[in-house]
């Protein structure tokens, strides 16, 4: 596409998110998510602008969604929070390495140049 790529988190990054539960101390969310295999709701509540950013950066930028998440969740979230399709990629949980136990997305499986990311 001629543009540099441009890789974010959802979590923290673009959207709080609390599982139902806790949910009482929280406003009203902007998108609910449902885990069939736990039968979880997830209350999720996005930042500020979130569209705005999304909208104005996908001018010039490849987005790219890599979250540690599961795909259960990510994808339906970004399925509402992003329904034009700003971001072109989505990368899980499944496509992370696992190091000390924890998580890791390694940017080097993304199949692009590291100079463009």
């Amino acid at each position: 596409m001629g543009k540099k790529t441009l890789v974010l988190d959802i979590d923290e990054t673009l959207v709080h998110s609390v599982y139902e539960n806790k949910m009482k101390k929280y406003k009203k969310p902007d998108y609910l998510i449902f885990l069939d295999e736990s039968n979880s709701k997830i209350f999720v509540n996005k930042r500020p602008g979130v569209e705005i950013f999304l909208k104005t950066l996908s001018e010039f930028y490849e987005l790219v969604i890599f979250t540690a998440s599961l795909r259960t969740y990510a994808d339906p979230l970004m399925d509402q929070m992003d329904p034009d399709g700003l971001c072109t990629s989505r990368l899980f949980r499944d496509h992370c390495s696992v190091v000390h136990g924890n998580y890791t997305k390694d940017l080097s499986r993304m199949n692009r140049s590291m100079k463009d990311i």
